[in-house]
């Protein structure tokens, strides 16, 4: 009895101890777990606050790194002339059309070309004048009729004359013989004017030039019948001046005075030519609300009557900024250039152009001239970007 009672209490007091072991042990356990927890918690804290301060500095770096470095030109102002653009078309100055002045008939020659120069009075063509030399033949022979019996009229007078003071002869005589003498002279003249008529009707015959000058065109050939009706034959350019009918909207038409200079460009050639204004349309075409500037031209085988030409007439001068053309854009909006303002940030800025020429872009509107204008390459900045100016050299 007594043996197994104190069996039974060394087995409890064995399973007792065991139990306080097991209860340390987990009581260390969550006490380690924690203290890891809390130290991987500090842990991802700090490296979450280390990678903010790296973005950061790496964000204001780079935006430092990435700001464009763009070329900028100051244009001022300067005095340049301003232009009016306009089109229209070649024509002589002059021009002269040249037809049958006489009776006409058959061409026989044809004498000139176009683009021949002929003096005044010069032939041109020749029509058959057969029939007319016999008429010039036979009225010539009248005339040497009419001197025949002119002087055999005039013998007889003097004759009698003679004999008036023997008593031959009567007054009456006398008187009748002056008549026939005067007759005699009358037919002279009649047959003269006859003769002279007909040689001047023949002369016509010969077309002409009125006036000396430049053959621009012809519609005659050998053999071709021709009269008056046969209206123009030949066009000329009386002393070969030429001019540019160039059309300008009404409200530039009231900008141009006589006298004003120009240049002008036929289509096809890259030649230009110096001329000015002669004269000014005194209406305005109610349609198409524009007027004419006859500019006066010097002859050159590069301008030929009818052809379409340009031109740039100098309508007076003005101070205005001068770009160059890479630094004007344009859209749908219009024309534009980038500048670069506060905090080298970037703007767009409307504009309105002028003349656009070898010097430049004249800017009418929308700068003062002391602006930072984006050179070239603004099409690829946008407003608000933030660059790096940097001035343009100067050209040398």
């Amino acid at each position: 009895m007594n043996y197994e009672t104190g069996f039974a209490r060394g087995r409890e007091d064995i399973d007792m101890s065991g139990e306080v072991d097991g209860t340390a042990r987990k009581r260390r356990m969550i006490i380690i777990g924690a203290v890891v927890a809390v130290l991987i918690v500090l842990f991802v804290v700090y490296r979450m606050m280390s990678a903010g301060s790296d973005a950061k500095a790496g964000g204001e770096g780079g935006a430092a790194k990435q700001a464009a470095t763009v070329t900028v030109v100051v244009p001022g102002r300067q005095s340049v002339n301003r232009m009016v653009s306009a089109t229209g078309n070649l024509a002589a100055r002059r021009e002269m059309p040249v037809g049958v002045a006489g009776e006409g008939g058959q061409v026989a020659q044809v004498l000139v070309e176009p683009g021949t120069w002929v003096a005044q009075g010069q032939v041109l063509a020749t029509i058959d004048r057969r029939v007319q030399s016999q008429q010039i033949a036979s009225l010539a022979a009248s005339v040497n009729v009419a001197e025949a019996d002119a002087r055999i009229a005039q013998s007889e007078l003097d004759r009698a004359q003679a004999l008036v003071a023997r008593g031959f002869i009567s007054k009456a005589d006398i008187e009748r013989k002056t008549a026939t003498r005067d007759a005699a002279r009358a037919r002279v003249g009649v047959a003269r004017a006859q003769l002279g008529q007909q040689q001047a009707s023949t002369s016509r015959l010969d077309i002409r030039a009125p006036a000396a000058g430049l053959v621009l065109e012809r519609k005659i050939e050998p053999g071709q019948v021709v009269s008056s009706g046969s209206g123009v034959l030949f066009r000329m350019a009386k002393g070969g001046e030429l001019e540019m009918l160039a059309k300008l909207g009404e409200q530039d038409l009231a900008r141009m005075s006589v006298g004003q200079r120009a240049t002008v460009t036929p289509v096809g050639t890259a030649q230009s030519f110096d001329g000015q204004i002669w004269q000014l349309s005194p209406v305005i075409d109610p349609v198409t609300r524009q007027g004419i500037a006859r500019i006066a031209l010097v002859y050159n085988n590069a301008l030929r009557p009818g052809g379409f030409a340009s031109a740039k007439i100098v309508s007076g001068s003005a101070d205005v900024p001068l770009l160059p053309e890479s630094a004007v854009l344009n859209d749908q909006k219009g024309n534009f250039v980038m500048i670069v303002g506060k905090g080298n940030k970037i703007e767009r800025r409307d504009v309105k152009v002028g003349d656009v020429s070898n010097a430049g872009v004249t800017i009418l509107e929308g700068l003062t001239g002391a602006e930072q204008v984006v050179q070239s390459a603004g099409a690829f900045l946008n407003p608000g970007e933030v660059v790096i100016p940097q001035r343009a050299k100067a050209a040398s």
